[in-house]
């Protein structure tokens, strides 16, 4: 990427049209997700929002659709702490979209308690990695035949203090939320270059990029103790604004690494400076652990095995 065009400002202005394709995001009832769905339904793009709660994701639509009259925007149930729900909602997406432009893996969380989920898992690492897996290989077929389709997956700054434990990958030997949130979004990570690597191999057009938001003021912190939430309230203004950004600006990361025509496969995009808190996106680096190529194969051997999901592009 040239040093000017990094170094400009990147908005929602500079999205390209989007007319005729089709962007399925998950969780995009509320937050970075909804900001994104919003500015894509308003480029013209088919948005369908992909999300756990039927009501909050109605209620999304009727919002997109009251800031971009005209604009095609339709809902999809999806938990992703079910491969039921997975499947079911993968199943019904295939039926309705012969084609998707853009599949945004946005939604995620973290569980302050331990908890494991009807399959199994232990639910963080089930909503962040697990989940966004198996949907998207089942949909992976259909990005395969659209030209220009991508895969983007919302990471967090995070990721930088994750760390993988094959031998333990659901703390099942003591659960500590940040820890188990750290090593999802490196898996966010891992998984997006170990994608890209194997559409690389397979020469597919579709290809695999990563965004972080940034420290965005979401619901994200609503289970959070409450010096932390008054921390990360906007309201706070200038005295926060180093900290804590709009999930307006932090949807910027996400728009872009979807949208933009110079982005390459493998790339990640978020905030810049050395904490990565609050800015413009622009492509930025990810730790040396997210990195390391044996581990994003186990890691895609171990997703495999849990969820029961193979990719139509092979190792």
């Amino acid at each position: 990427m040239a040093r000017g065009a990094a170094a400009r400002r990147w908005t929602s202005a500079d999205v390209p049209g989007q007319r005729g394709r089709t962007a399925v995001i998950t969780g995009a009832n509320s937050g970075i997700g909804f900001e994104a769905a919003r500015v894509l339904a308003r480029r013209g793009a088919t948005v369908v929002l992909a999300c756990r709660n039927p009501d909050r994701a109605a209620e999304a639509r009727r919002r997109i659709a009251a800031a971009a009259p005209g604009a095609r925007v339709v809902t999809q149930r999806l938990d992703l702490a079910s491969l039921a729900s997975v499947r079911g909602a993968a199943e019904a997406l295939r039926a309705d979209h012969p084609r998707i432009d853009l599949l945004i893996n946005n939604a995620g969380g973290l569980r302050l308690r331990h908890g494991v989920t009807e399959d199994g898992f232990e639910e963080t690492l089930a909503v962040n990695h697990l989940g966004p897996f198996a949907l998207t290989g089942l949909l992976l077929d259909r990005l395969l035949t659209t030209p220009g389709s991508r895969v983007v997956t919302v990471s967090s700054i995070g990721h930088r203090h994750g760390r993988m434990d094959f031998a333990d990958l659901g703390f099942e030997r003591g659960y500590r939320a940040m820890p188990a949130y750290f090593r999802a979004k490196l898996a966010n990570l891992m998984f997006t270059y170990e994608l890209q690597r194997r559409l690389t191999a397979a020469g597919a057009g579709t290809i695999a990029v990563a965004a972080h938001p940034g420290n965005a003021a979401t619901e994200f912190t609503r289970d959070f103790p409450a010096p932390v939430r008054a921390l990360m309230s906007p309201r706070l203004g200038l005295l926060n604004s180093w900290l804590v950004q709009s999930p307006r600006m932090g949807a910027l990361s996400t728009l872009r690494a979807a949208t933009d025509p110079d982005a390459e496969g493998g790339a990640y995009f978020g905030p810049p400076g050395p904490a990565q808190f609050t800015g413009h996106p622009e492509r930025v680096e990810s730790s040396r652990r997210s990195h390391d190529a044996q581990a994003q194969r186990r890691l895609w051997r171990e997703s495999e095995r849990l969820t029961g999901v193979t990719y139509p592009v092979g190792a």
